[in-house]
């Protein structure tokens, strides 16, 4: 068994790379070693994590900092795309491979209400540039050039195209019981069985109430929340380089190709764009 190396998370007055109104926008850079993992955490400010390389595990509870629980949804990040955080959500965040992890640190006074919840952005050229020139060593007096970049920076998070490449799970203090057992299952094999009907025959609960618990509780049908489960599944086996037909065929698809369109259709790309070399900025 690994032994995950847990990193502490800076918070308070004194973190160095805590943003203000008069700097909105901080970037920190770090080189991340394999099993990473950053404990459950919140902090008043937003935050954007990005990997120009490398494979990120993000859980974020979309909650007050002072709620005991919460809509977690957990996303598996290729190094074309990276998950907002927003003030005052718990966190926590894993390295599932060496990552080199770019982290945007993001004032409360430049977010606006629609960006009051997670979601993961598809990362533009542009935008990784932007990144890569703010974690650049700075000079005194560079404080125009500073915020030159934190509007751009603002303005391309604006723009960005989101994907839904998170899979949301029942509240684990006041969701349903039986509703949270199905999607445990589902996670644990994904390709065991394709339909609703085939997982309600072993939780304890019918087909049609899974379907009403899976709209009320989760926000959306069993099968796009299973495809959410089908596509974590894949990247990380993707990006170690195991070859799209082994990953079609975990999956649960008869064919590469039938694999190869529901993932196209997902994510605006083929399975061969995730790959360990050539996994990039869209």
């Amino acid at each position: 068994m690994n032994r995950r190396e847990r990193r502490a998370v800076p918070v308070g007055d004194t973190d160095p790379f805590r943003p203000s109104p008069e700097r909105p926008v901080r970037c920190r850079a770090r080189a991340m070693g394999h099993d990473t993992q950053f404990e459950p955490h919140h902090h008043p400010w937003g935050q954007l994590a990005y990997c120009a390389s490398g494979l990120l595990q993000v859980t974020v509870a979309d909650a007050a900092p002072n709620q005991t629980s919460g809509l977690e949804t957990t996303t598996i990040v290729p190094p074309s795309r990276a998950v907002w955080i927003p003030p005052g959500a718990r966190h926590a965040v894993s390295m599932l491979e060496s990552s080199q992890l770019y982290t945007l640190y993001i004032d409360p006074s430049v977010v606006t209400a629609e960006w009051r919840r997670s979601r993961v952005l598809v990362v533009s050229a542009l935008l990784r540039e932007l990144v890569l020139g703010m974690e650049l060593p700075h000079h005194a007096g560079d404080e125009l050039r500073q915020r030159a970049l934190s509007t751009l920076v603002l303005a391309e998070l604006a723009h960005a195209p989101t994907q839904p490449l998170g899979v949301p799970m029942p509240d684990p203090q006041r969701g349903d019981r039986r509703l949270r057992a199905v999607c445990e299952a589902v996670l644990n094999a994904p390709a065991q069985h394709a339909t609703l009907a085939g997982w309600a025959a072993h939780s304890g609960a019918s087909e049609r109430t899974l379907a009403r618990l899976f709209r009320d509780e989760l926000g959306m049908g069993f099968q796009r929340w299973r495809q959410q489960v089908l596509l974590a599944h894949a990247l990380p086996m993707l990006a170690r380089g195991t070859p799209v037909s082994q990953v079609a065929a975990a999956a649960g698809y008869a064919s590469d190709s039938a694999f190869s369109a529901m993932f196209r259709a997902a994510l605006g790309q083929p399975p061969s764009r995730f790959g360990p070399m050539t996994a990039g900025p869209a």
